[in-house]
């Protein structure tokens, strides 16, 4: 078969598996490794190596796809992890606003670690960081992150950065993290609130709730200044590529964006009870 005739084939396999598909799922080639959000296997191929719902989010193979409800409510029985789940797709298999993990974790260190120095600056042993991640996969909500298994804070701050930095679209989402970043740029400062604000607007519901809640919490973080050392322009810093991340794979577009990100993070720390 010549190059032309193989395109064509590879062209007319695509329209067919497309026709397969509701209009909210469509054949996807996903950046890097990638698992199936329903079985919970990898992805084989370079490109179209699953089915994406612009709905919900979820990422399955294309045999997976089939199986999956079609009010995008994936069956709890049949998510198998944790980490690394769509945000949205979590959140409807388990009924809840927000992740169990980012409730759990924001409730363990608003109980004892809101007086810690460096909080979420300075690293817990990534051994353990990886264990907590662990029994949130294999026991949910269940899963024990209390003082008597984990008595370093910063193992469940570690945790829940990496949650949050794991997820396959950020909290802050590629369709609207140009949007951020050119108000970050913005010399008017109520000018510039506006525009983050309608950001945020555009954000999915679990996305905003979840952002809603985690600056909240970073607001408490800075009200402990003297004592953790972190205000809202260190805790910019960090959550800053944590919670935003370019749609492109650019290393020089992505150093450029940092103390844009940095700023954003900062702004809705700072301004959490307006903005939200």
């Amino acid at each position: 078969m010549c190059d032309l005739e193989l395109c064509l084939f590879t062209v007319c396999v695509c329209d067919l598996e497309l026709c397969l598909f509701s209009e909210s799922e469509k054949v996807h080639t996903f950046r890097g490794p990638h698992w199936c959000e329903y079985c919970a296997n990898f992805m084989w191929g370079l490109i179209a190596q699953g089915v994406h719902c612009s709905d919900c989010g979820l990422n399955v193979h294309k045999q997976c796809s089939k199986l999956v409800p079609s009010d995008c409510q994936p069956d709890l029985r049949r998510i198998k992890k944790v980490f690394s789940c769509d945000l949205t797709t979590l959140v409807k298999a388990h009924n809840t606003t927000r992740p169990m993990v980012v409730d759990m974790c924001i409730k363990e260190i608003e109980l004892r670690g809101l007086q810690s120095e460096g909080l979420y600056r300075v690293s817990g042993f990534s051994e353990h960081i990886e264990d907590v991640r662990l029994a949130f996969d294999r026991d949910g909500e269940k899963a024990d992150i209390s003082a008597n298994v984990y008595n370093d804070i910063n193992i469940i701050a570690g945790a829940l950065k990496l949650y949050l930095r794991d997820l396959p679209i950020p909290v802050i989402t590629f369709h609207v993290y140009s949007k951020f970043i050119q108000a970050a740029k913005m010399p008017n400062p109520d000018t510039r609130l506006e525009a983050i604000h309608e950001g945020l607007l555009l954000l999915p519901p679990a996305h905003y709730e979840t952002l809603r809640y985690l600056m909240m919490h970073l607001k408490k973080v800075t009200m402990f200044e003297k004592d953790n050392f972190m205000n809202s322009e260190n805790l910019g810093i960090v959550f800053g590529p944590t919670l935003m991340q370019p749609p492109e794979q650019n290393a020089l577009a992505t150093l450029n964006d940092m103390r844009h990100q940095k700023l954003i993070i900062q702004l809705l720390i700072e301004h959490e009870d307006v903005l939200f």
